[in-house]
């Protein structure tokens, strides 16, 4: 994990999203950071697709590479909002694609209801296979922490 300069972020702060948390947990491998309601998520223009705005509190893991933070530490976490969107578009936009074009091809050739069973089973697949590259996705849905200034 590279480590983010934070006058590099006060000069593309429109690039990251930006959250405050509180350090929940440090393992050998992990950090648990605990992420408060943010205010900058009322003007996010993924807040009705986002998890983070939805509730309180969240919590996150991240790589412990730096070994310098604490219990209760204020800290921001930060990642680039170009992968947000693609988490999003993983998460919620080509799964309603898939069962769309699903429904609408299987409609051709089966009855509705089973056509419109099989668009929605086509999903188990799709997220066991999302479950299954979950380390792949880790890897490259990189989310930063640094310390609260």
């Amino acid at each position: 994990m590279k480590k983010l300069d934070p006058d590099f972020l006060v000069n593309t702060n429109n690039k990251f999203i930006k959250h405050f948390g509180k350090v929940s947990n440090i393992s050998k491998t992990t950090i648990t950071v605990t992420l408060d309601s943010n205010i900058h998520c009322n003007t996010c223009n993924a807040k009705s697709v986002c998890n983070v705005s939805s509730s309180n509190t969240k919590n996150i893991e991240v790589e412990n590479t730096f070994k310098s933070f604490a219990l209760n530490e204020k800290v921001n976490v930060i990642m680039q909002k170009e992968l947000g969107l693609k988490a999003v578009f993983f998460a919620y936009v080509f799964p309603f694609i898939l069962l769309f074009f699903t429904l609408i091809i299987s409609s051709i050739f089966l009855k509705e209801l089973i056509a419109g069973l099989l668009s929605i089973l086509i999903l188990i697949p799709y997220y066991i296979t999302l479950y299954l590259l979950r380390n792949s996705f880790a890897n490259y849905f990189k989310i930063s922490i640094l310390k609260f200034n």
